[in-house]
């Protein structure tokens, strides 16, 4: 049976605050949300409303990330942080129909998604939860769940989906980020999704603006950034093609056409590969 860390629940969940992952839940149609959660999704869609296309699009980037990380770099452990809420298909599902060996840990600090994380990984014993925050890569890294279950002397997947852009400058994403990608083993990867600030001049900077502000306002953290900035997350590793792309434009499982979305080029992600030391 797969475990998970033990904490108590009691009281920690506050259904009068909006949570990053129930939001995503409500954009992607889940039903684990509350209302407050559901009123940042309304929002959002006042200011666009094709805002729940871009939780579809970073959903499918990621189902698709798994199946290349799986079926063409033979990876068979995934590190997934801020995992979010359970939906219609999860890493370990897509990663498990190529492999029935792929171990997947999950890493998330909401409390919600650890009730849901156990129930749901009870019946796989390929597949754990930690409940930890992706904000203290050391304390992660050190988790005797993650040491138990990821072997570091191998290659592993370090899922970063939809994560960092709630990681406030302040906070330092660039630093976590090298942390856990020096804690990786050569020939590991990285996925990377993230919000874009597509630049003074675009037509899409005023809308990138209003939803990052949206999201500041209601759950505390949004972080659009450059092109070059979300790069530098990714210091050191050698990008897979076709690099840094909005997510849809990552080896999309067939042609678009239907009509592009504006907020579809907010969202752009990446997969790189961590190379042996020279």
């Amino acid at each position: 049976m797969a475990e998970a860390n033990e904490f108590d629940l009691a009281g920690e969940i506050d259904p009068t605050k909006p949570s990053i992952a129930r939001v995503y839940d409500a954009f992607l149609g889940g039903k684990d949300n509350f209302e407050v959660d559901r009123e940042v999704c309304r929002r959002a869609i006042e200011i666009d409303p094709d805002a729940p296309v871009a939780a579809r699009d970073l959903r499918s980037w990621l189902i698709r990330v798994v199946r290349f990380l799986v079926g063409q770099a033979g990876i068979d452990q995934f590190l997934d942080c801020g995992s979010g809420l359970p939906t219609a298909e999860n890493v370990h599902q897509a990663a498990q129909r190529l492999s029935s060996d792929v171990t997947v840990v999950y890493v998330d600090n909401d409390p919600v998604v650890a009730a849901h994380g156990r129930a749901l990984l009870e019946e796989n014993p390929q597949t754990h939860f930690v409940f930890a925050d992706l904000r203290r890569p050391a304390d992660v890294l050190a988790n005797p769940m993650v040491r138990k279950y990821i072997d570091f002397t191998r290659p592993v997947a370090l899922m970063q989906c939809a994560t960092i852009h709630h990681v406030l400058d302040e906070e330092r994403p660039a630093e976590i980020m090298a942390a856990y990608i020096d804690a990786l083993p050569p020939d590991s990867y990285v996925a990377l999704s993230h919000f874009l600030d597509p630049g003074e001049g675009s037509e899409h900077r005023d809308l990138a603006r209003q939803l990052e502000l949206n999201l500041r306002q209601s759950v505390g953290s949004g972080e659009c950034r450059t092109h070059e900035e979300i790069l530098s997350l990714l210091d050191g590793l050698e990008l897979v093609e076709p690099g840094l792309v909005p997510v849809m434009d990552w080896w999309p499982d067939g042609p678009t056409i239907k009509p592009i979305a504006a907020v579809q080029r907010l969202v752009v992600g990446a997969v790189a590969r961590k190379p042996a030391p020279h």
